[in-house]
């Protein structure tokens, strides 16, 4: 492909990209919150299911 190719194709992609955020608006960059809550919950899941870790005991 030549250069010019190139770039038309770059600027038909930016274009898209800026009518989808022109669409979506400026709170779309932020999950909604039944997502953020089960992302916590998952998180919190792990936390519980992972073993505590035990202090290393030194001999005297």
């Amino acid at each position: 492909m030549h250069a010019d190719i190139h770039l038309q194709l770059h600027h038909l992609n930016a274009a898209e990209l800026h009518h989808a955020a022109e669409v979506r608006g400026p709170d779309a960059a932020s999950p909604p919150l039944r997502v953020q809550l089960g992302w916590r919950l998952v998180e919190l899941g792990l936390r519980l299911a992972t073993p505590a870790r035990q202090p290393i005991a030194f001999a005297a």
